[in-house]
């Protein structure tokens, strides 16, 4: 199972909060597709994604996409996924 906390940032101050979760086990070739369901459900553009984004993820248990990520405007100085999974 997935669980994912996503957020954006302005000023060091949270403007969108979102859980998302799947029941997939994490899989690095479906990351975009859990992304771009973050982005929809926080009504956000879907940033462009590098292998350093999934590379992050993986290895810090959290991903940081700045506006140079995004080919569309956006209102937040950061939109932040943290791996937000309880283990046992």
């Amino acid at each position: 199972m997935i669980r994912i906390w996503a957020r954006t940032v302005v000023d060091g101050k949270i403007t969108r909060s979102y859980i998302y979760e799947s029941i997939d086990n994490f899989v690095e070739d479906k990351f975009h597709a859990h992304i771009e369901k973050m982005c929809h459900e926080l009504d956000i553009p879907t940033p462009a994604i590098l292998k350093s984004h999934i590379t992050n993820y993986v290895d810090f248990n959290n991903a940081v996409f700045l506006p140079r990520d995004f080919v569309e405007s956006i209102d937040f100085d950061k939109f932040i996924i943290e791996n937000a999974s309880v283990s046992n």
